[in-house]
């Protein structure tokens, strides 16, 4: 085996979707370049290489466990995902000036803009304002350490010269992929999960509750107020929200939505994906994620008609209104009259579906991204 690769992250195995995705599949490809240790938050799922658990997100117990690691493992490259990571591993650089190994940092997202951009509609402002400076300064020491980075969609170096006047010199766009399991046709369940709910189209909306960010909470709302807005229309759409309970949500639920909570089972989860009808991405311009949105290229993989906000695109630079989905304005009527065209002429659209496929087989496997991380990091060791 060639170099040695040590991968930090808040990997965490108990919320096996959001920020797990980058660092697990990322890393179970890059163990065909490099010799792999992963360091997380949970690690118990990685079963293809060896790792620790931190357990803890604060930054004492990552430097403290990336110090071990770097003495026990010899690193030749430090890939850190995310801010606390990342502050970590360049703490830890720092620190120990016999270091050998090289520093590459990756961005999944820009989070100053969305915590700024959530300003105004959540219901702690001040909250989410010490979460943008702290952002801010936090991102801003990676960004001018000179380490180069690699970030998880396009808005984001483009951020990086909004907020901070500067270009990082050796910045680099790779964004996150599908797994296999959702890519292979073959693999297909033979019991429609949604019977129930007959002859209407299934409008899936996947919201997992994640840790720190509200953005799934307000695409759940905006799917409520467009249920409630098709409500006459019951047998021809019915909406279904994957990640939440109904005892999650406060407001009252119309009879045309139901929540399934939480699949901790994948073959669950595929199977409740794989006989959806339509899939949604419901932000709104307050809604900011700064990297792609895992779950947009989960849909496209399976093989959905995708109805989108503009917002739902972010790092999807690649994905354009009717050539792959269809992409409405950010009112939930819009949306709603979005969804139920969709509904009612859903062979009309088969081909948007299968040219969005076919994108997404071509580019976005995971295997290829870490193709690409890999040409990266193998040329920063080199340098």
């Amino acid at each position: 085996m060639g170099k040695r690769l040590l991968i930090v992250s808040t990997l965490d195995s108990s919320q096996p979707f959001g920020a797990f995705t980058r660092p697990f599949y990322l890393g179970q490809y890059l163990t065909e370049y490099f010799d792999v240790f992963q360091l997380g938050l949970d690690c118990s799922s990685v079963n293809y290489a060896p790792s620790v658990s931190i357990g803890s997100r604060s930054l004492k117990s990552y430097i403290q466990t990336l110090e071990k690691c770097i003495d026990e493992f010899c690193p030749d490259i430090v890939y850190a995902q995310e801010t606390l990571p990342g502050l970590a591993a360049l703490i830890v650089l720092k620190l120990r000036k016999s270091s050998k190994f090289s520093l590459v940092l990756d961005f999944h997202t820009f989070s100053p803009y969305e915590y700024w951009m959530r300003l105004f509609s959540v219901t702690n402002p001040f909250k989410e304002f010490t979460q943008c400076i702290k952002t801010y300064i936090a991102q801003g020491i990676l960004i001018f350490s000179g380490s180069p980075i690699i970030a998880a969609g396009e808005s984001i170096p483009k951020l990086i010269k909004q907020w901070y006047g500067i270009k990082p010199r050796q910045i680099s766009c790779i964004g996150n992929g599908v797994t296999e399991d959702l890519l292979n046709t073959e693999i297909f369940p033979n019991k429609d999960p949604y019977q129930s709910f007959r002859p209407a189209k299934i409008v899936l909306l996947i919201a997992p509750k994640t840790f720190q960010f509200p953005t799934n909470d307000m695409s759940v709302s905006m799917t409520i107020e467009v249920a409630k807005y098709l409500q006459a229309h019951h047998h021809k759409v019915h909406f279904v929200v994957i990640g939440r309970d109904s005892s999650d949500i406060s407001e009252p639920i119309p009879s045309n939505i139901s929540f399934l909570g939480f699949l901790p089972k994948r073959e669950d989860f595929v199977t409740h994906l794989k006989y959806a009808d339509i899939a949604l991405l419901p932000f709104s311009k307050q809604a900011v994620a700064g990297g792609a949105r895992n779950k947009a290229l989960d849909y496209f993989a399976s093989r959905k008609l995708v109805v989108s906000t503009p917002e739902g695109l972010r790092g999807l630079e690649d994905f354009r209104h009717l050539e792959h989905l269809l992409v409405t304005g950010y009112s939930s009527e819009e949306v709603a009259n979005t969804v139920l065209d969709a509904a009612l002429n859903i062979d009309k659209y088969q081909s948007i579906v299968d040219t969005a496929y076919t994108l997404i087989t071509e580019k976005y496997s995971w295997n290829a991204k870490a193709h690409n991380v890999a040409k990266i990091l193998i040329e920063v060791s080199h340098s």
